[in-house]
């Protein structure tokens, strides 16, 4: 069977902004399927030990009072959510993220910064394999115009998303992307060995950032930097 029929793992952070240096992880969920078929999944909801921006909760629906009041210790529940995606990464299971670099990134800087054992330390070696239904999308239909959220790309691809912006919800519903995008694109997806695409997006990734920057530097902020590195900064 393809990569896209047997065991994967949808993984999501909702969190309290958009830097994964600073910013901080309040829901987290990992969902175990068998191609798009959805078998378990694990949540957690976490204190993040700093107040959640009204505009992050207005997105997320977590405000202050529910973190405090029902979320986990953040540093119990960061080293909680690494050893589980490091459990499946370790059985060779890919892990399918929707822009894995926020979400990697994001939570390995909460490792560093609780003093836990990083991602790459805890598999002993690469953060691999990790298949990114953004990277691909962007990389297999690159002149498709208009907007390239996770609403949308399911609206592309027929993925129903029930929830959006739950991490439960948009981890399933980035699984269900990626099973959809290797059935449309067999040659450049689906039947390619998991090794070498995780290989190739490191490429696309790396493609998409340069052009990315370039953009920037001609038009809106010419000491714009792009960050090129993928699936972790």
């Amino acid at each position: 069977m393809s990569w896209w029929q047997q065991p994967l793992v949808g993984f999501d952070l909702e969190t309290t902004g958009t830097d994964p240096a600073v910013d901080r992880i309040v829901t987290a969920a990992l969902v175990d399927t068998v191609g798009a078929r959805r078998l378990s999944a694990t949540g957690w909801l976490l204190d993040p030990g700093v107040p959640i921006p009204a505009e992050a909760a207005a997105i997320h629906g977590i405000g202050d009072d529910t973190a405090r009041s029902k979320g986990r210790p953040a540093k119990e529940a960061v080293d909680e959510i690494a050893a589980a995606l490091c459990e499946r990464l370790a059985a060779g299971r890919p892990v399918v993220a929707f822009n894995a670099p926020f979400d990697l990134s994001l939570l390995d800087a909460e490792l560093h910064r609780h003093g836990l054992a990083p991602l790459a330390e805890r598999l002993g070696g690469p953060v691999a394999p990790v298949l990114d239904a953004l990277v691909i999308d962007r990389a297999v239909d690159k002149y498709r115009k208009g907007s390239r959220t996770l609403q949308r790309v399911c609206e592309v691809y027929g993925v129903e998303l029930t929830d959006a912006h739950e991490a439960g919800s948009d981890a399933l519903a980035a699984v269900r992307v990626a099973v959809a995008l290797a059935e449309r694109y067999p040659d450049r997806v689906g039947a390619v060995p998991l090794a070498e695409l995780h290989a190739r997006q490191i490429d696309w990734y790396r493609d998409w950032a340069q052009g990315l920057e370039s953009w920037l530097r001609r038009g809106k902020d010419p000491q714009a930097v792009v960050d090129p590195r993928w699936p972790l900064r």
